[in-house]
Parts: structure tokens; C-alpha cells; sequence
């Protein structure tokens, strides 16, 4: 039996590039009879005004959610704990309450407790994004091709998981379902550790007295490039984050560390073979990622905007 991924009102609360990406896609693919959105900013809501991309801005979040069916928090992970107890009376009994966060065990302890008995909590995460933000960094192809993981608490109406997963598939992405603890432990080692070892070179490399920032800049190679895109995401988003999902980016860390002093202890002695080694299944797991359609083998500055979204 299908689920019917189309909702009558659709409520974005946070219009950056996930939030603007949902409304491109949802509107592209027909899924909302009705798009409202807020954001925290005057500036951001005229701009989306602008854009023309939903059906109604409004000025507070309490009105966004009104006869909502479906509502989703586009914000920083640390902001949806207080938003979460705002809206709590104004929402619709039956809707579908949701996120897009990188973090999903704060955010079910941080939002479950404020939200009424009579809706559906679904927490999502769709792995997609671009170092890009705001309400003009959003394209509808984004999602496509990407996961998007659903980590509904215990106890959630299964038909309301399911219709999310729908929606989410109807704009292009495979979803998963999975534990919110199971979530975090995946994304520290995926996407958590990997930025802020980015966040790391990039320092370092600023501060630097050996070399001028010019040289950095001008002798970049494609190593570096990686890590300075990785390196520009949104310094709000990434500051929740490894705030929100301390234990298992820490538990990460220091698994990486012990690797890390494998390979100083491997150089040090000049052992080639186990370099060699260690290059050999990291290379086979970049091959596989490829295989799996994941990503394209070509450089990252030869995608075209939309082809391919990385993110937390």
C-alpha cells in the first residue's frame, strides 16, 4: 500500500539551505497544497518574500505551525529545545512534528519533553548540504540521491514515520530508520570527526608564521581545497553539534588519535609497508563510496551547483 507523501500545509521554521532546499523541492514535486515559513531574521524573511519559493512568511514561529500538518525545525540544534516548548501550543493535533539536525539524541531529549501527546515526533537528519547557508544557498536537486535518516522516538505511530518517509523520498532522497543513539555514533565517525579535523588543518594553517596567507591560499592543493570547503560551513551549526553529540565525537577522537599514532610511529621509522597498507584500504573505502553512487570521481571543482551536497 503507497503513502501519500502530499500534505496541505507544510510549516519551515529557519529558512537556510536545508530549509530552502525543502521548499524548492516539496513545491517542485507538488507535496504541499500550502509552504509557510519564518525565520529568526526580518532580513531573511524579505529576502525570502523575494524569492517567491513558499506561499506565506510570517513574522513569529507560534503562527508558522498554525493548521500545520507537517512542521520542521530548519535551525541550529541548540535552538530546538526552546522552540519546540513555543510552538508546543499552537500546533495541530495529528501533525507531524520534525528537524533536519546532524544530532538526534539531544534533539529528542531536548524537544519530546515540551511537545503534546496528540502529534507525531519524527526527527530527521537528510545527509545533504553545501558549505553555503542562507535563504539563497537552497536548490530542489539537493536531497536527490542522498540519505535521509529518520529516528523516530520508541512508541511513534508507524504511519506517521512512514508518510515522512515518503515526503522525504518523493523529494529525491533513500531514507533510512534508525535508533537516535545509533545516529550519532554513524555521523560522529562520518561526518562529525571529518569536520573537525577540517576545522583543525585549516587553523593551523592559519597560524602558521613560516608562510604567508597568500601562499596558503595560493598554493592550496586539492587535499586543502577539501578542507577549506568542509572548513566554511556554518560556524553556529557545527558549534551545536559537537556540543549536542560530545560523547560519541569524543569516543571517535580518540579512537582516530590512537590511528594517528600508528602512522607517526610508521613514519618515524620510515615503514613504508605500513603505509602502504593503511593507503590501501582507505582507498578502497573511498572506491566503494563511488560505487555506491555517493559520489562522483571527479575533483570536486568539476560539479556542476546541484550535482552533488555534502554535509553534515
Amino acid at each position: 500500500m503507497s503513502v501519500n507523501p502530499h500534505f496541505q500545509r507544510v510549516a519551515l521554521i529557519g529558512f537556510g539551505l536545508i530549509g530552502g532546499s525543502i521548499a524548492r523541492a516539496a513545491k517542485l514535486q507538488g507535496l504541499a497544497s500550502e509552504i509557510v515559513t519564518t525565520a529568526r531574521s526580518e532580513k531573511t524573511r524579505a529576502r525570502v518574500m523575494e524569492l517567491g519559493i513558499v506561499d506565506q512568511v510570517v513574522a513569529t514561529n507560534a503562527e508558522a505551525v498554525k493548521d500545520a500538518d507537517l512542521v520542521i525545525l530548519c535551525i541550529p540544534v541548540g535552538a530546538c529545545g526552546p522552540v519546540a516548548q513555543e510552538i508546543a501550543p499552537h500546533l495541530k493535533p495529528g501533525a507531524i512534528v520534525s528537524d533536519v539536525g546532524s544530532v538526534k539524541g539531544a534533539i529528542v531529549r531536548d524537544m519530546a519533553p515540551h511537545l503534546p501527546k496528540n502529534v507525531h515526533f519524527v526527527p530527521a537528519h537528510p545527509v545533504a548540504g553545501t558549505e553555503h547557508s542562507g535563504p539563497d544557498s537552497g536548490f530542489a536537486e539537493l536531497f536527490i540521491n542522498r540519505w535521509s535518516i529518520l529516528t523516530p522516538p520508541e512508541g511513534v505511530d508507524a504511519a506517521a514515520t512512514d508518510r515522512l518517509r515518503a515526503f522525504w523520498a518523493a523529494m529525491g532522497a533513500k531514507v533510512e530508520v534508525m535508533t537516535p543513539d545509533h545516529h550519532d555514533l554513524v555521523l560522529a565517525i562520518t561526518s562529525h570527526l571529518p569536520h573537525l579535523i577540517a576545522y583543525t588543518i585549516v587553523g593551523t594553517a592559519d597560524e602558521l608564521q613560516q608562510v604567508t596567507e597568500s601562499e596558503v591560499i595560493k598554493f592550496s592543493a586539492g587535499g586543502f581545497r577539501d578542507f577549506t570547503r568542509i572548513a566554511a560551513s556554518d560556524p553556529t551549526m557545527w558549534r551545536d553539534v559537537f556540543l549536542a553529540n560530545k560523547e560519541a565525537v569524543l569516543e571517535m577522537l580518540g579512537t582516530f588519535t590512537e590511528d594517528l599514532a600508528k602512522l607517526t610511529r610508521a613514519i618515524r621509522r620510515g615503514d613504508g609497508e605500513a603505509l602502504f597498507d593503511h593507503f590501501t584500504r582507505t582507498r578502497a573505502i573511498r572506491r566503494g563510496i563511488v560505487e555506491i553512487g555517493q559520489d562522483s570521481a571527479a575533483a570536486d571543482f568539476g560539479r556542476q551547483h546541484g550535482q552533488l551536497g555534502n554535509k553534515p
